[in-house]
């Protein structure tokens, strides 16, 4: 019997050796490594533009996707989608309120100025509004609602002002924070009266969050607000550096900038707004270039028929940068 159990244990052990000297010869299969987020490893992704047509002061509506041609870096795209007036997503903007010290003497505007705006624009039960201050503090004062009675106390209950200006940081917070899952068009509108003093974040950082969760801009100075009705001062009139790089922020992310101290203009230019985000077209492609390799990229929307492009005038973002982002 002690034979018999030693001829297995025998057995048992060369079993195993033979079985690990071969595993040892047979070479393995090297596991499916994770999806990396290394900027040279490419992943399939496209860029949504919104999109205005003009003639003269007038939107030009009515226009097809044979009528765009999108370029990436001169080079010809494909369109993957694309909406007019009649089917595009709702509208989630985002009235950011200059709060800071030298906005004391014109709260009052700077408040009218909000709420006129917030009527204007949510005309349609879809479309939803939230209101954030910024001074030396930023804060979220009422989130992402279609009820303009919340949004107007908000608004109201706005009182006490802070020491700086952390404009591009708002920017920043509120594109990242709330519109980069928002299901609809992204629009922030700044209403301040100067340029930015106390944010981390740069100009070109406030630019690039946008960009990087389509978001477009549109800038209301209340610089002239508390003297009343300026002369000479209208849309587009840039003044100094703090005008001449909020019209960089709104026009590098297809919106514009607006100068005016007259609450009738200052009204004029939110109508202006409102029709504009009702008659964009938003234009989807898919980049042919798919590697996330972190270079600034250049856009140009054309249109295909030369007698259009000799007659209408297009304005859309110009550029964004190719890196990685979970957007929603």
């Amino acid at each position: 019997m002690k034979n018999t159990f030693r001829l297995i244990s025998f057995q048992f052990v060369f079993l195993f050796l033979a079985i690990v000297a071969v595993s040892a010869q047979t070479p393995r299969t090297a596991p499916t490594p994770p999806a990396s987020d290394d900027p040279g490893v490419s992943k399939t992704f496209e860029v949504r533009l919104p999109v205005t047509v003009t003639q003269k002061k007038s939107l030009v509506a009515g226009l097809q996707r044979g009528d765009f041609a999108i370029f990436e870096d001169g080079v010809q795209q494909e369109v993957t989608f694309f909406t007019d007036e009649k089917t595009n997503p709702p509208v989630y903007v985002g009235v950011l309120m200059d709060t800071s010290d030298s906005t004391k003497g014109k709260m009052k505007f700077s408040k009218e100025a909000a709420r006129n705006f917030i009527y204007t624009v949510l005309k349609l039960r879809k479309d939803k509004a939230a209101f954030m201050t910024f001074d030396h503090e930023i804060k979220l004062i009422q989130d992402f609602t279609d009820k303009t009675d919340k949004l107007d106390k908000a608004v109201e209950g706005v009182s006490k002002t802070g020491s700086q200006t952390a404009l591009y940081d708002a920017v920043w917070e509120f594109s990242d924070q709330k519109l980069r899952s928002a299901p609809g068009r992204r629009v922030i509108v700044l209403i301040t009266d100067g340029e930015d003093t106390f944010s981390r974040a740069e100009l070109r950082d406030a630019i690039d969050i946008a960009q990087r969760t389509e978001t477009t801009i549109f800038a209301i100075s209340t610089k002239a607000g508390f003297l009343g009705s300026v002369p000479g001062v209208d849309a587009g009139t840039v003044k100094d550096k703090g005008d001449k790089f909020l019209t960089q922020l709104a026009e590098d992310t297809g919106g514009e900038a607006f100068f005016t101290g007259d609450m009738l203009e200052l009204e004029r230019a939110f109508t202006k707004i409102s029709q504009e985000l009702r008659s964009q077209y938003i234009i989807t492609y898919r980049p042919a270039n798919q590697v996330f390799d972190g270079r600034e990229r250049k856009i140009e929307v054309r249109f295909t028929d030369r007698e259009k492009a000799d007659k209408y005038k297009i304005r859309s973002k110009s550029s964004y940068r190719a890196v990685r982002d979970g957007l929603k």
